[in-house]
């Protein structure tokens, strides 16, 4: 069946985490940062023999003050502040990591002017360092649209950019749908438009990876109609796209493929998983991971994350044959930065 998915800002409704029956657990869940009033939207690298873990630091989930935060541990569990990235009288959101073909980390941004939720008050940026520690001032990039996640590939960087009316992103049934484009870059600087990517539903968050063979996948956020999310398939030069309605709803979307070909991905899950004395089921928000599979990419959820409330955007990473997992959430109370790793079985 064919289909695609969604975005804008906000949302978290409480309830306890648990396990699926799955073929996994997680090992040594652990808050690593809580510093700031409200700690979102993780990413996680490997790079130069380190972790890298870069996320929002902010009074609340849609404040104006967003400042970037990038931390460094050789082990995983002593975790340093490298750099806190601030631009006076904007919000910084949602930093993504990418490593480019020079070896410098990269990060890319939503930069969003306080004021009125229009498309002239939100950029995206990105920022650039030798070592993780010093970074170059935001350059903008894509005025107007959002640059979610980056991935680079045969020189090039790829990444799915959503234009929404207004940065708020109105749901109004009846006004134009949000444009979802996929673009490329040789420096991460200046952008071209590859194919404009035929999501209806207000599409947005969006993570794009090529896969071992050549194909680009895209796991795409929707905040409109049924509001379920899209994958879509390309094969290069990624111009011509089939979309698949999945089976669950997105946010903070992210997928990975493992050497041996099996995809993961990983997600805000808001499947009713409670019933009431009253009898009527009560929304869920917590983050899961999950394998792909079939011609469709059905999600089968492996793991709950411990999380509740304001919680998902899950970084991984494959590494010595574990998946190394960053994500946020305030089932403690406070918003704060997780880390786990989990070990998976030979097969599903």
């Amino acid at each position: 069946m064919k289909r695609s998915s969604l975005l804008s800002f906000a949302l978290a409704i409480l309830v306890p985490s648990l396990l699926f029956s799955a073929p996994t657990s997680p090992v040594d869940v652990r808050r690593i940062w809580d510093t700031g009033t409200h700690n979102a939207f993780t990413d996680l690298i490997r790079w130069r023999g380190a972790w890298w873990c870069t996320f929002r630091e902010a009074n609340d989930h849609v404040s104006p003050d967003g400042t970037i935060r990038v931390l460094t541990s050789k082990d995983g569990t002593k975790w340093d502040s490298a750099a806190l990235i601030t631009e006076a009288g904007k919000d910084l959101r949602d930093p993504k990591f990418s490593i480019t073909p020079d070896d410098r980390l990269m990060i890319v941004c939503g930069r969003r002017t306080p004021g009125p939720d229009t498309p002239e008050n939100f950029q995206s940026a990105v920022l650039f360092s030798k070592d993780g520690q010093t970074w170059t001032p935001p350059a903008i990039v894509l005025e107007g649209a959002w640059l979610w996640r980056v991935v680079w590939h045969d020189g090039m960087a790829y990444g799915a950019a959503y234009r929404a009316r207004d940065a708020g992103g109105s749901r109004d049934p009846n006004a134009p749908d949000w444009k979802l484009n996929l673009h490329r870059s040789r420096d991460g600087l200046n952008w071209e438009v590859v194919s404009a990517l035929a999501v209806g539903g207000l599409p947005n968050e969006t993570t794009v990876r090529v896969l071992a063979n050549g194909n680009m996948l895209a796991m795409v956020r929707r905040e409109g109609g049924n509001r379920v999310g899209w994958f879509g398939v390309a094969k290069p030069p990624f111009t011509r796209w089939t979309w698949y309605e999945n089976n669950y709803r997105f946010g903070g979307p992210n997928v990975i493929q493992l050497p041996d070909g099996r995809l993961i991905a990983g997600t805000r899950d808001y499947t009713p998983m409670q019933t009431s004395p009253d009898g009527k089921s009560r929304g869920s928000a917590r983050t899961i991971l999950g394998w792909l599979g079939g011609d469709d990419y059905t999600l089968s959820p492996f793991v709950v994350l411990p999380s509740a409330g304001d919680n998902s955007y899950p970084g991984m990473v494959w590494h010595e044959d574990k998946l190394w997992v960053t994500y946020y959430s305030s089932h403690e109370g406070k918003t704060s930065i997780y880390f786990t790793q989990l070990t998976l079985p030979a097969d599903k």
